[in-house]
């Protein structure tokens, strides 16, 4: 599946084994309590802050390293749910039973052997935090919540590894053998060095075959730092550093706040604003689609999230107003992918962190670019292109009456953009407390205020949860020790000196841009790509004098096409399910949206003040 910010639900999660059957819930509820704890934490610190002028001793570092078990344990109940992202499998869908059971044994096989090593490869990392013995906070030592790392990743190493057998017992020895297998070998080949080609094949096929993306960047990784005689612990360090980011806890706090508000009615009242304030029509329909389809991705952390939340709502609407079938799908599939550019959406906090710019330049600046996109959506994909077939007696016009009522219900959810980004710009809050009052203001107003959450959904919500935040923070650590052996090994200098002599002009270097990331996004995920191609490319962009701030909206704008392009577009995925169309069908529904994602990237390419324009308009306005 595409690794953005959502489950596959479209793919059958795997059966469990019965012998595992009293530990099947063990990740999911340590997940669940550590993302509950993440929330609780900040609030409680802002609240004894100003009437004890103190609070919780290192309170950001312990929702930090919460952050550590939330990614571990929540990776592991993904791989229950078969939610771990991979890009398809090519091989597995090949030859007759018999083959694509060995194709599939060859890539859990495969990773669970990763996974050990992996596992050994944490474990060096944390026997040597054990000799400095860091105070986390109470007298609690960091490395007691590091050894959740080998741990994870052995765990998860056993529970790959038996998917390469039916019965109980080849699945718990397939488990077990695989992932000693990998520590064994992780110990043997640390600090060696060898040929690089050979395991690179391997995990070609791998990737091929259906495995994690995790488990091949893992690998990779694996594969560059024991070629070069490098300590692997090393790629441990890199997966600890990017999971306890000050910023990072944002990620699953936004994430939660935009999941309950999936899981509840707030949808269907913002499909309602939506529609009387555009009017009922086919036009107006689908002014309010684009509208709300953008919006709702940017809180939900998932496009696909919102195709399952609004599809079901929208595509009846515009049905009943007399727009084709196939245009509608179209529209809701493309345009669920255009939130990526509006706060707080998950990858453009993750691009804030990994480029080190300011989280509120990146929410300002995403703003006019993000209006820019859904013009092109509608203009460039002929989405407001007429229709006959239009019922005069639902082309309703816009009715304020209908409007305020509807905003009125609706209230509760239009503040929720007001608390997340009005506490951050305002300096109540850091990014982390702002997150927190966000998710919990979610929680209280969908349980007390409309009374639809109930206990029962709000664990599904922090399973969900966790599952997706565990399976990207998998991908980011991998992809981020990949990205510092290319930065020590000096790619970023070698590209830059080598792309300035091929293109002197900056105008044609961010066109060579433009197409060289609408090719990266249809073969990486988003947060595979921003944690690997941005610090490769954004010296490059800075040498020709782009703000990073620009780079990063031009490099979101990009990936959105990523959604709607097979084989790892996840929202056509997405689609097939929620319509009950084919893949074929839905792709030929979303071509005119990826030129009018392509037109759109440009413009914004070409017009740097879309970009920096508010936040510095904002930085010259006079304090109050």
């Amino acid at each position: 599946m595409r690794l953005e910010v959502a489950p596959n639900l479209s793919r059958t999660p795997p059966t469990v084994n019965p012998l595992t059957q009293s530990l099947s819930r063990f990740d999911e509820g340590m997940a669940s309590l550590a993302l509950a704890l993440m929330v609780l934490l900040p609030l409680v610190e802002l609240a004894l802050r100003p009437m004890m002028g103190r609070g919780i001793e290192n309170a950001p570092v312990l929702v930090q390293h919460l952050g550590l078990l939330l990614a571990m344990f929540g990776a592991i109940a993904a791989e229950r749910h078969g939610h771990l992202s991979t890009l398809g499998s090519s091989l597995a869908q090949r030859g007759g039973e018999r083959q694509q059971r060995w194709v599939q044994a060859f890539a859990k096989g495969g990773s669970a052997l990763l996974c050990g090593m992996l596992s050994w490869a944490s474990w060096r990392f944390v026997a040597s935090e054990i000799e400095t013995a860091h105070p986390l906070a109470y007298g609690l030592p960091v490395w007691w919540v590091q050894a959740c790392m080998p741990l994870g990743f052995a765990w998860l190493g056993v529970k790959l590894g038996m998917r390469c057998a039916t019965s109980p017992l080849p699945q718990i020895a397939c488990g077990l053998l695989l992932t000693l297998g990998g520590c064994l070998l992780a110990a043997v080949v640390d600090g060696q060095g060898g040929r690089l080609w050979p395991p690179l094949a391997l995990l070609l096929l791998a990737l091929v075959a259906g495995a994690p993306v995790f488990a091949v960047l893992g690998g990779l990784a694996l594969a560059l730092f024991w070629s070069d005689g490098l300590p692997l612990a090393s790629i441990a360090l890199s997966h600890y550093q990017i999971t306890v980011n000050p910023s990072l806890p944002a990620l699953p706090l936004f994430t939660l706040a935009g999941l309950v508000m999936a899981r509840t009615g707030a949808a269907q009242r913002l499909g309602a604003l939506f529609v009387a304030l555009f009017g009922g029509g086919a036009r107006g329909t689908v002014l309010a689609a684009a509208v709300l389809c953008s919006a709702f991705t940017a809180f939900t952390g998932g496009s696909g999230v919102t195709i399952l939340a609004l599809g079901g709502l929208l595509l009846p609407l515009l049905r009943n107003a007399g727009y084709p079938e196939q245009r509608g799908i179209g529209l809701v599939t493309s345009a669920s992918a255009l939130g990526v550019l509006l706060a707080p959406s998950v990858p453009l906090i993750m691009y804030a962190v990994i480029a080190r710019v300011p989280i509120m330049d990146m929410f300002l600046a995403g703003l006019l670019p993000a209006l820019v996109m859904v013009v092109c959506l509608l203009l460039f994909g002929g989405f407001l292109r007429g229709n006959a077939r239009a019922d005069p007696v639902l082309s309703s016009r816009p009715n304020a009456r209908q409007a305020l009522a509807a905003a009125w219900t609706a209230k509760w959810e239009l503040l929720a953009p007001v608390v997340a980004i009005g506490s951050l710009a305002g300096g109540l809050a850091t990014p982390t407390e702002s997150a927190a009052l966000t998710a919990a203001y979610a929680l209280l107003t969908q349980a007390v205020a409309h009374r639809e959450l109930s206990w029962r959904l709000l664990g599904r919500c922090l399973s969900e949860c966790a599952q997706l935040i565990g399976g990207v923070m998998l991908i980011l650590g991998m992809a981020l020790a990949l990205t510092n052996f290319l930065v020590d090994a000096g790619i970023p200098d070698l590209a830059v000196e080598w792309v300035q002599g091929a293109i002197p002009n900056k105008y044609l270097f961010l066109l060579a841009l433009c197409a060289f990331l609408f090719v990266a996004a249809a073969l990486m995920e988003i947060f595979a790509a921003i944690a690997v191609l941005v610090p490769l490319l954004l010296p490059l962009a800075q040498s020709y004098g782009i703000d990073p701030v620009h780079f990063g909206i031009i490099f979101l704008a990009a990936m959105e096409v990523g959604f709607l392009c097979p084989p790892a577009g996840m929202n056509i995925y997405f689609a097939a399910a929620m319509f009950g169309k084919s893949i074929r069908y839905v792709g030929r529904a979303v071509l005119p949206a990826m030129l009018a994602i392509f037109v759109g990237t440009l413009l914004i390419a070409l017009l740097p003040a879309l970009s920096t324009g508010l936040a510095a308009l904002m930085a010259r306005a006079p304090a109050v």
